[in-house]
């Protein structure tokens, strides 16, 4: 199945069904009088997110979502039916924008996570509506109200708690094929990967994380070199950032900032996240190699770097470990601020 994790699609909710203007005339009853019944209400657009869904391709070719017109009312005082909704299902981290990308209208993180975009219009009264004391034969019944339509942009950012970052033929999607079940395609030429892969890394029972492994980045890809920066949102939502250098092709240093400065020009706060630098291909130089790299590194970053090797496995279970304690901390540390951030919400809106 193609990746695709941007799309522009039309919605439309429905009309709301019209009033109608109807007597009562029965046999052997003196008094009759109006009972016209009011019209149903449109159907809604509604949105869902799907955890079987990891792409938006389907809105490649399906772009126009339109809800049915409620029922019209009729005779009796009998209202019309309402319209079903139109639901349309999404991958989980997919965000709604408005048509000119400016306003976020709503964030589908969670699965089974449901937002209302644009509600059915109301329907239309009936003469029976309008009956009173003084006007008991009322000729007035009101057409629905129109329902809401607009053009908006579905932008998807993968769900994941470690995002792999590093230049083209760094090592990442070996890395992502020895730790995980996913099978990226691998060659010994640039951007290999041209879409983001996900894989699952199981330490236990208990303890498993998802990685993302997003194409690799050059020097002026916020500017559009190479593949460009699209890819970085979907490692906006990790927990951790595992920056995989490639230490036998000569400058780790320079190749280290280089990814560095692409993520300050893309999203402060992406370059804010947690990050664990790693020396990757180690098998391929020799123990003096090895030590002096890592050293640069560390002195260029101010931060402890580790060693592996994707293709021999070597140092992958303490990497492995590492970022599963990293994972966990974050998440933790994400769950307490959304805890407390809780009742001081409830406060500040009690004391309004």
């Amino acid at each position: 199945m193609k990746f695709l994790d941007q799309a522009k699609i039309y919605v439309k909710s429905g009309d709301g069904g019209d009033g109608v203007v109807a007597f009562r005339r029965e046999k052997y009853i003196e008094f009759g009088g109006p009972d016209g019944g009011n019209g149903g209400r449109g159907g809604d657009i509604v949105f869902e997110a799907a955890g079987n869904l990891n792409t938006l391709i389907d809105f490649r070719y399906t772009q126009h979502f339109r809800a049915r017109k409620g029922g019209n009312g009729a005779g009796s005082d009998r209202t019309g039916a309402a319209a079903p909704p139109v639901v349309i299902q999404v991958p989980v981290g997919t965000q709604i924008f408005d048509e000119h990308r400016e306003i976020m209208l709503a964030d589908l993180d969670k699965p089974g996570m449901r937002v209302t975009l644009c509600r059915g219009g109301d329907g239309g009264h009936g003469n029976a509506h309008y009956k009173t004391s003084t006007n008991r034969a009322p000729r007035r019944a009101d057409k629905g109200w129109p329902g809401e339509e607009q053009w908006v942009w579905l932008r998807l950012k993968l769900i994941a708690d470690v995002g792999l970052l590093g230049l083209p033929n760094a090592g990442k999607s070996t890395f992502l094929s020895v730790v995980s079940a996913a099978r990226p395609k691998i060659a010994d030429y640039p951007f290999t990967t041209l879409h983001p892969q996900l894989g699952v890394v199981r330490l236990s029972v208990a303890e498993e994380f998802v990685i993302a492994d997003i194409p690799g980045l050059i020097e002026g890809a916020h500017e559009g070199a190479g593949l460009g920066d699209r890819f970085l949102g979907h490692v906006e939502r990790c927990a951790v950032l595992l920056h995989l250098v490639d230490g036998a092709a000569g400058d780790v240093v320079k190749a280290w900032r280089t990814i560095r400065h692409e993520l300050e020009a893309y999203d402060e706060n992406l370059a804010r996240k947690p990050e664990i630098i790693a020396l990757n291909k180690i098998d391929a130089m020799t123990p003096q190699q090895i030590s002096s790299r890592r050293r640069a590194l560390e002195k260029a970053s101010g931060a402890q770097v580790v060693t592996l090797s994707g293709a021999t496995r070597q140092n992958l279970d303490a990497v492995l470990r590492l970022l599963q304690d990293r994972v966990s901390a974050t998440r933790a540390a994400e769950r307490e601020a959304a805890t407390l951030a809780i009742p001081q919400d409830a406060a500040r809106d009690t004391a309004t």
